[in-house]
């Protein structure tokens, strides 16, 4: 497996390797005057390796390659990618101050009819926080949101709830 993962170009220091397992290998044998047993034939071991990588051409590519080395019978399986977003508080932060801005625009439209002003903010809380992929929609009742990990293209959305003061 190192092999495999050093000939796609993923760096070694993004490996890690999990604890070895070895279990017993059980057939079930066919009997001829029918029924079956189980009987062990030799031993299976076990390893995981998680590869964390920056480069997601690189993870991309040894994912699709990755059916051409079981294809050669190697006894090996894999997990799909998990693509994480490496600036995450970077953009809830964003989005809040962006979300808190166009709350005030959206209060300031409410009042504008009555002839009053919005005052100071009296209460502010996040609500729900979506990481979607591309073009999904948050259309759920999870009150913490969502986090989709299955791919690379993301959008993320917030739910800012503020409560203004109203002044004459």
């Amino acid at each position: 497996m190192d092999s495999y993962l050093i000939k796609e170009g993923l760096d070694k220091s993004g490996w890690q390797e999990g604890s070895e397992a070895v279990t017993a290998h059980m057939v079930t044998i066919y009997l001829p005057q029918g029924g079956t047993k189980t009987e062990q034939q030799g031993y299976d071991a076990s390893q995981s390796i998680v590869v964390s990588s920056k480069d997601l051409t690189k993870i991309e590519a040894a994912n699709k390659n990755f059916l051409a080395l079981q294809a050669e019978g190697h006894p090996v399986t894999a997990s799909s990618p998990l693509y994480l977003v490496s600036n995450l508080e970077d953009i809830k932060m964003s989005l809040i101050a962006a979300a808190t801005e166009n709350a005030r625009k959206r209060a300031k439209e409410f009042v504008k009819q009555d002839k009053v002003k919005v005052g100071l903010m009296r209460s502010a809380s996040q609500g729900a926080f979506y990481i979607l992929a591309a073009g999904g929609n948050s259309e759920t009742d999870d009150y913490g949101g969502v986090y989709d990990k299955t791919t690379i293209k993301k959008l993320a959305k917030v739910v800012v709830t503020i409560v203004y003061n109203i002044e004459q």
